[in-house]
């Protein structure tokens, strides 16, 4: 692994290298479904490439740089799907989305960062993102095959947006389960880079063999509430107490991949590329080191399926402080 990693790839509590790192596998969306399937339920995740066409993807990178362009968030004179951040502005004013901020899913930023916040927030509701990109029906398709659900596919209009500029706080250790925790864990989530991403622009980490690491701690969690004689539902919500003020398992994910004895998974992203993994994979951030000065672009599209119990919070769109 000598060499592979980039050398400035960083987390909160340090960096990332061939001693606590390695790379995710990548999966060709064409391979027979059942390989497919096979490597999802060892890996806990599927690192599909070029699974939705890539001029969409950008077009959305477009549409979204264009619609916040007015913020002054851009280098001047650049082309808005580059995603340049502009040099002479601080990042304190165009903080990220549900990137770990210890409100939670609160409103981030001050005054200054007023205008950006509200355009960042209203873009989950515009056409060309919801409409274009999280109903994609090539990724619908994909996932609909790729589970079996078929007609029963529902995709969950929650979902998150996230851009983070270059040296923000990137997003702490998790499993999505935690959030959805008011269904069933048949959940899948598909995350999409929205535009391309350096190995060291921030891109998503997957801690190696997680899956069963998620579901131990939630049942250890779980199993304490009960014989402390809390309710079903006192217990559903009990784990949350147990973690970070923002609802992260951590913010040191260097020092949480020592704790287990698992490395993190690391790669470059390409537009059209997209990563499904089972609610109890647990994944982080880096942050974004881009040399270009590149704001990373990407968002979380959930789907279940629709015959089981699954939580309706998510059939809302994201709102600040909307309790999920």
């Amino acid at each position: 692994m000598v060499g592979v990693l980039h050398e400035n790839i960083t987390v909160n509590d340090g960096p990332l290298t061939s001693d606590n790192a390695a790379l995710l596998r990548p999966s060709d969306p064409n391979l027979p479904l059942e390989e497919l399937r096979q490597r999802y339920e060892q890996d806990g995740y599927l690192f599909l490439k070029q699974a939705i066409p890539r001029e969409d993807v950008l077009d959305a990178r477009r549409r979204y740089f264009d619609y916040l362009a007015p913020t002054g968030v851009l280098k001047e004179g650049s082309d808005p799907v580059q995603g340049i951040f502009n040099p002479i502005k601080s990042v304190d004013d165009y903080p990220g989305i549900g990137a770990g901020a210890a409100d939670g899913n609160g409103r981030p930023g001050g005054a200054s960062a007023a205008e950006f916040v509200d355009r960042a927030i209203e873009a989950h509701y515009k056409d060309w993102y919801v409409d274009k990109l999280c109903n994609h029906p090539a990724l619908y398709a994909l996932v609909a095959r790729f589970t079996g659900w078929g007609q029963n596919t529902l995709t969950f209009k929650r979902t998150l947006l996230r851009n983070n500029t270059p040296g923000t706080r990137p997003i702490g250790v998790h499993y999505d389960q935690i959030f959805i925790r008011h269904g069933e864990p048949t959940s899948i989530t598909a995350w999409v880079p929205i535009g391309d991403v350096k190995m060291n622009g921030g891109g998503l980490i997957y801690l190696e063999d997680s899956d069963a690491v998620g579901q131990k701690l939630e049942a250890d969690f779980t199993a304490k509430a009960k014989q402390a004689g809390m309710s079903e539902e006192e217990a559903r919500s009990a784990f949350n107490s147990n973690m970070t003020a923002n609802a992260m398992l951590s913010d040191a994910p260097a020092d949480f991949a020592k704790e287990h004895g698992h490395r993190w998974l690391v790669s470059a992203y390409e537009a059209g590329d997209v990563v499904l993994h089972k609610p109890h994979m647990i994944h982080a951030s880096t942050v974004n080191n881009d040399p270009d000065n590149v704001i990373r672009l990407a968002t979380d599209i959930r789907f279940c399926d629709s015959s089981k119990p699954y939580d309706k919070r998510w059939m809302n769109f994201y709102r600040f402080n909307d309790g999920v």
